[in-house]
């Protein structure tokens, strides 16, 4: 509980949620290492560990694991898998957050991985091919990261990014490249349903992104569960709760803080694609600034 509370507790306590996420993967990641070494032992309990994180194709199975569907977009157990997953995440992540905010991040991480389950899961359960072998299970935050990859290449196609240091290139190629290799995927016989849940990741990223175009976003209903769940251990407003200044001040600076940082970031989205591009909630928010 040390470490915990000494190393990564802060870590999940910053604003940033990009950081929060990769840290949640690593975690889930290291503890199902440490799991997984009670082989030497001859305990092994990594199997049955890994069935309550993991999504099951099996509609039975996943009756009586309805959780799994927004567990096992942070499983990962092959060292090069959460590699690959987490650096994209973050390169990506960074480019979303300078057109988008850390709850908009969030919400479609979610969004992504949700969308991911539920194509591989109607896949397992319609397609003649895959149906034969309808126990098939899947994890990691492949789908979850599709979603961020698309939604950043579409929004803004033209951004580009250094290729190993040498090549610039638009990100929407890279988006492009990535949807073709699982389309091929599909099918082949290395992880065809994983392939599936990338694409079903991906789509939502296309979606979001032009729905936000268009002054939409499709995240808002899970940007608002997880409001709910954030303020079940508020307290409520009946509770008389005594606030000390010190209290108080320090809450006027987080939320003079977030505001800040707001308004820093629809300045950096003006001075990147111009006004226009802001929505219409962006564009009230610095115009009530700006009369402050």
């Amino acid at each position: 509980m040390g470490v915990f509370n000494d190393n990564i507790k802060p870590i999940l306590k910053r604003k940033d949620i990009l950081v929060r996420l990769i840290v949640i993967n690593v975690v889930v990641f290291l503890l199902l290492v440490a799991i997984n070494i009670t082989k030497l032992f001859e305990v092994n309990i990594t199997e049955d560990v890994m069935s309550f994180l993991i999504v099951p194709s099996n509609l039975s199975e996943l009756a009586t694991r309805f959780w799994t569907p927004l567990t096992y977009m942070f499983v990962h157990i092959d060292f090069f898998h959460i590699l690959f997953n987490m650096l994209v995440l973050y390169g990506f992540g960074r480019i979303f957050l300078s057109h988008f905010s850390a709850k908009n991040l969030g919400s479609l991480y979610i969004l992504g991985g949700l969308a991911g389950a539920f194509i591989f899961i109607l896949a397992y359960n319609t397609i003649p091919l895959f149906a034969k072998s309808n126990d098939a299970v899947m994890w990691g935050a492949s789908a979850s990261v599709m979603a961020i990859v698309f939604a950043a290449a579409f929004y803004r196609p033209n951004t580009e990014v250094s290729l190993f240091f040498l090549l610039r290139i638009k990100i929407i190629y890279i988006a492009l490249i990535i949807f073709v290799l699982d389309f091929i995927g599909i099918a082949g016989n290395s992880n065809p349903g994983g392939h599936m849940a990338h694409i079903g990741g991906a789509l939502i990223g296309y979606i979001y992104a032009k729905q936000y175009l268009q002054g939409k976003d499709i995240t808002k209903w899970v940007s608002k569960i997880i409001d709910s769940f954030a303020n079940i251990s508020k307290p409520s407003k009946k509770m008389k709760v005594k606030h000390t200044k010190r209290d108080a001040d320090y809450e006027y600076n987080e939320r003079k803080k977030d505001q800040n940082e707001e308004i820093d970031r629809i300045l950096d989205k003006i001075k990147a694609a111009g006004y226009s591009s802001l929505s219409a909630d962006e564009k009230k928010r610095l115009f009530d600034a700006s009369k402050k």
